[in-house]
């Protein structure tokens, strides 16, 4: 099997931050650390974990509702600490936010829940992400432009269904992408988006085998579950 290639990524107005972190000793925990399935890794965070109901709470005092509030009738939006970067998801899932060391923090991975509670997808908000770099032949899905996130830096941020397959094993992955994802047999590099002064890494939670073949995922994108999550993924927005 072929190495891989890692790339670091780190913008250039937040270098600063992210070396001030390097000396920090963050602690790992597993619910918020390791390899998404777009082959992107992103630092492993410590802190407090909050979990985001989708529905609003209010007590007598009038207490403000949680982060993920409905949007609309079955769609509940999430939305960062910071207030710029948000998403939307089904009403009856959950989002459980880590975030990383430091007063504001200076990153946060949400990972979704469905209604059952097996973990969807999850979305890393923060300074600082790496990406590992194959030489794969590709088979895309489908690509569309994530209109939230057209103000942010080029590459534009597409959301993104294909397959890479490596020495003939297949990786399915649906993520947030920077530009459309090239079909054909290349290296790749493509799961990281600038927003602001931080980066966006959004990736769908897929088991190691998730389906039987190239029919099999685009029957599953045509199903409940592909099109809630291929909603998601379209609905960021960064303000």
């Amino acid at each position: 099997m072929r190495s891989a290639r890692r790339v670091p990524f780190i913008p250039a107005l937040a270098a600063a931050a992210v070396l001030g972190l390097s000396g920090c000793g963050l602690g790992v925990t597993e619910a918020s650390s390791g390899v998404s399935p777009s082959g992107v890794s992103v630092p492993s965070e410590s802190g407090g974990a909050t979990s985001a109901p989708a529905t609003p709470s209010s007590t007598a005092e009038g207490t403000p509702p949680s982060s993920s509030a409905p949007a609309s009738a079955g769609v509940a939006t999430y939305t960062f600490p910071d207030g710029r970067l948000s998403f939307q998801h089904p009403a009856d899932w959950r989002v459980d936010l880590f975030t990383g060391a430091g007063d504001p923090s200076l990153s946060g991975t949400a990972t979704v829940f469905d209604a059952s509670g097996t973990e969807q997808a999850t979305v890393y908000y923060g300074q600082a992400a790496d990406a590992v770099s194959h030489r794969v032949a590709r088979t895309v899905f489908e690509s569309e432009p994530v209109p939230g996130l057209s103000q942010q830096p080029a590459p534009a941020a597409h959301y993104s269904f294909y397959v890479d397959r490596m020495d003939g094993n297949p990786t399915y992955r649906m993520h947030l992408t920077a530009g459309a994802p090239p079909a054909g047999e290349d290296s790749r590099v493509d799961g990281i988006i600038r927003v602001g002064e931080k980066v966006l890494v959004a990736d769908v939670r897929f088991i190691e085998k998730p389906f039987s073949s190239d029919e099999a995922a685009r029957l599953w994108l045509e199903g409940a579950e592909g099109q809630a999550l291929k909603a998601l993924l379209l609905s960021m927005s960064y303000s």
